[in-house]
This record gives structure tokens, C-alpha cells and sequence, in this order.
């Protein structure tokens, strides 16, 4: 790996900045050189929000992802957004409970899991990033999963450590989630 350029985004409560903070530790452990950059609108919850993340075997010069090669996309206004700023022969990874269709740039490659809808069937609520993250790093590789529960416990605030097996059984789930087509 030379290094990821990775945006994520989606609307303010999915966990974007979680997500992004999660897969930044994953490559500190790594001792990877990470940025993240979290971004989102006045309105927060419901608002957008977005997350850069870079992790690279070189030192980071801008933490300003403008090209990604790797997008997850949690809603469709975020894939509208992102996916034509996206490198050639970037990794899409599309949440297909909330995006109707598949991607339009045949230059990408796309992974679509339905992960609203399993984290619903699951019992795991508000966890969708974290499937989506699991998928990521099963596609993507965008960190080690042998790092993932050092990673978790980091991310994972004190006052929310009873959430740490439910986040790393979304990991899981999105992790073992078969490769398919948009259909």
C-alpha cells in the first residue's frame, strides 16, 4: 500500500466522523501516517457531513482528499457529490438500502451492500457506518482486520464502551457480506 485517499460521506447522525476516526486509528496502529478531516454542515444531525481520511506510507503534505480512490457513499446525495470527483479505478462503496441506483462512471468499481437495511435486521441501530466500514476493509483493505477490535477500542469514548461489541459486530457483518451487483 502506498496510501488511500478516502472520502466518507453522508447525511449528519450516520456516523460519518466515527467511521472516519475508526479506519484513521486502524492505520495509526499500522503506524501508518494518517490524517482526518472531518467536515459537515451547520445542521449536524441531518445536515451533511463528510469525512477525508488519508492514510499513507509517506508523510502527509494536505489533508485535503480532492481525488479519492476510495469513496463510501452512505446516502444518494453523497454519491451524486463525490462520484465524479473520484479518481479513475477508484473503490465505491455504496450503502444500496438508501441509494437507487448503481454507479454511473464505468471507470470505478463498485461494492454495494445493503447496509441500512442489516443493520435494522441485526438489532444494531445507528450502526450502518460500521457495516459499511466492515465492507471496506473486505474489498478495499483500507485497514488490517486483525486491527480492528485495538482500533475500536480506541474510537469507542469511554461513556459509550458498552457499545464496543455491537460496533464490532457491524464490523463483522459488513465484513462477511457477499460481493454483489446492483440490482
Amino acid at each position: 500500500m502506498n496510501a488511500y485517499h478516502i472520502i466518507i460521506a453522508g447525511h449528519g447522525g450516520q456516523g460519518i466522523l466515527f467511521a472516519g476516526k475508526f479506519i484513521s486509528y486502524a492505520g495509526m496502529i499500522r503506524e501508518k501516517n494518517v490524517s482526518w478531516l472531518p467536515t459537515y454542515g451547520p445542521e449536524m444531525r441531518g445536515g451533511t457531513a463528510k469525512c477525508s481520511v488519508i492514510i499513507s506510507d509517506a508523510p502527509v503534505g494536505s489533508p485535503i482528499v480532492t481525488k479519492p480512490d476510495v469513496l463510501i457513499a452512505m446516502n444518494l446525495p453523497s454519491l451524486d457529490r463525490y462520484e465524479p470527483e473520484c479518481a479513475i479505478g477508484a473503490k465505491v462503496i455504496v450503502d444500496s438500502a438508501l441509494v437507487p441506483r448503481q454507479l454511473v462512471r464505468t471507470d470505478l468499481a463498485g461494492y454495494y451492500i445493503p447496509a441500512q437495511k442489516l443493520a435494522e435486521d441485526n438489532g444494531l441501530h445507528g450502526l450502518t457506518n460500521m457495516i459499511m466500514v466492515g465492507k471496506a476493509i473486505r474489498e478495499i483493505g483500507v485497514c488490517a482486520y486483525e486491527d480492528i477490535e485495538a482500533a475500536m477500542e480506541k474510537t469507542v469514548p469511554e461513556r459509550k464502551k458498552n457499545l464496543l461489541s455491537a460496533n464490532l459486530k457491524a464490523v463483522e457483518i459488513g465484513y462477511n457480506f457477499p460481493r454483489y451487483s446492483f440490482e
